[in-house]
């Protein structure tokens, strides 16, 4: 279990929309699916997103609700969940898409089939996830996921790597310029944040999207960099949210 990140992760599903409603502005869809072992080893199962649904779903009387982003950009706000609801296949949820031009040009990518697929953002919750020995699977068994913390449903284009649709960022031939993208957004996020300004809402949203921009920086990392003992450290930095991303760039570059 120690390689699980306790950062904001993702994951995709290629399951068909469900339905769609033009009248109506609605969309109804899967954000996952239980009982598969995905990517990651992982497998989510029933049960895993019903304390978030109760906590921060479309129903709950939280001003933090589940949020229906494009991309998992919080500034990329699309609409809202009308419906989030576990079934015996997955995470199902109805949204209303918005009458803004995000929300409207959305709606027509719906329409043209341009979106066909959804994520999730979450947050790994380290005693509810175990690891299962199965012999038949690759790599030898998974990891069980009983509960995560749900913080945003994703429409995203079919085939985009969700990892980096924030920033746009492609794999490249020196794959350090997209660790420098990643930490120019970070610094421009961050002193927003230090700023202060703007709603409750706003500030969230910023502080949300730094989370995802973290939690991409080392999957980077992670992909980039030989040497694991520099990478134990920046994963430190960020577990102790006290990171000066200076001195991780650093750790990363220097060789």
């Amino acid at each position: 279990m120690s390689g699980k990140k306790n950062t904001y992760g993702v994951k995709s599903i290629d399951l068909s929309i469900k339905d769609l409603d033009l009248g109506k502005r609605e969309v109804a869809m899967y954000l996952s699916q239980f009982g598969n072992i995905d990517s990651d080893q992982d497998m989510i199962v029933k049960g895993a997103f019903a304390r978030s649904i109760a906590e921060r779903g479309p129903q709950s009387e939280s001003n933090r609700k589940i949020a229906f982003l494009r991309y998992h950009d919080w500034q990329h706000q699309i609409g809202k969940f009308e419906r989030i609801e576990e079934d015996d296949k997955g995470l199902f949820a109805v949204a209303k898409l918005g009458t803004s031009t995000k929300g409207e040009d959305a709606l027509r990518d719906y329409d043209e089939e341009i979106i066909k697929e959804h994520s999730i953002g979450f947050q790994y919750i380290w005693d509810k996830m175990n690891w299962v020995d199965d012999d038949s699977v690759k790599g030898d068994g998974y990891y069980r996921i009983e509960e995560v913390k749900l913080f945003e449903g994703s429409a995203v284009t079919l085939g985009a790597n969700e990892e980096t649709p924030v920033l746009g960022v492609q794999k490249s031939a020196n794959p350090m310029d997209d660790l420098k993208k990643i930490e120019d957004e970070i610094s421009i996020v961050t002193k927003a944040i230090i700023n202060g300004r703007g709603t409750d809402e706003r500030l969230y949203n910023l502080e949300m999207k730094l989370k995802f921009l973290n939690a991409r920086l080392i999957d980077h990392a992670t992909a980039t960099v030989k040497d694991f003992s520099k990478l134990d450290r920046v994963k430190r930095i960020n577990q102790d949210q006290s990171f000066d991303w200076n001195k991780v760039n650093e750790l990363l570059t220097k060789s």
